[in-house]
């Protein structure tokens, strides 16, 4: 099934030509988000993947602050390590905020500022395809992070996660797709029925690596190539938006 997602592979007379109507596709269409230094055709699932998650002090990126940051860093299938580092966000942390996630003010209070841990950061981001589970959210207070510590958010020098105008990839989308007869897409209900283990839900760098083994989990039924990966994602995550948009209605 890798590689086969929504592609009929046949011409007009019916005759089936293995591959060709990926390669058509492609050569159609320009993939947005791809990130920078990293080669369209690589293997997704056998490259260097980092998972980033982010635990913060409400929904609002431009006015609550991240009090937590970790990283899974993936290579070839296989998880190469994950850290944490607890965020001083400067803010109150809500008693909400202590019950979903188990950080206090009191943990927080010596941690430094995100700036303070940036350096050790940007150095697990460098040359790795970034993927966060329910991307959209991670991505909006990681970029805000960013410019508030006048860390570019453009430009070939920045890691691929920095760029504001990349798409990560985000094993979410995949879930709804793939699972998409199953209640609940939530990162702990995905884990549960893979048999993913997920002890420590809300905490950064155990979301981090859980979303990492549940994206290997789907890889049999993704596109291999990362261009190809990124384009079908943006498609899918188009569509189930629109399909939100008329559940409201």
């Amino acid at each position: 099934m890798r590689g086969s997602i929504d592609v009929c592979g046949c011409f007009p007379t019916g005759k089936h030509y293995p591959g060709i109507a990926e390669r058509m596709s492609r050569l159609a269409t320009q993939v947005r988000g791809l990130a920078h230094g990293v080669d369209p055709g690589t293997a997704w699932a056998r490259a260097s993947f980092v998972v980033l998650d982010f635990e913060t002090t409400g929904l609002d990126a431009e006015k609550d602050r991240v009090i937590e940051v970790g990283v899974a860093l993936f290579h070839d299938g296989v998880l190469e390590r994950s850290r944490h580092w607890l965020i001083n966000p400067g803010v109150p942390i809500s008693a909400e905020i202590t019950a979903i996630t188990g950080i206090t003010d009191a943990m927080v209070e010596g941690a430094p500022g995100f700036d303070g841990c940036w350096e050790e950061l940007r150095a697990e981001l460098e040359g790795r395809i970034p993927v966060a589970y329910n991307q959209s959210f991670d991505t909006r207070f990681f970029w805000a992070e960013c410019r508030r510590i006048g860390v570019p958010t453009r430009g070939v020098d920045v890691p691929p996660a920095c760029a504001d105008d990349g798409v990560w990839v985000d094993p979410l989308v995949w879930a709804r797709e793939l699972q998409k007869q199953e209640r609940g897409h939530k990162l702990v209900d995905v884990c549960a029925r893979l048999g993913i283990p997920l002890e420590n839900a809300h905490r950064a760098s155990h979301d981090a690596e859980a979303a990492g083994r549940v994206l290997l989990a789907f890889a049999a039924g993704m596109p291999e190539r990362y261009d190809d990966l990124l384009r079908v994602q943006q498609r899918y995550a188009a569509t189930h938006e629109a399909q939100f948009q008329w559940r409201r209605r």
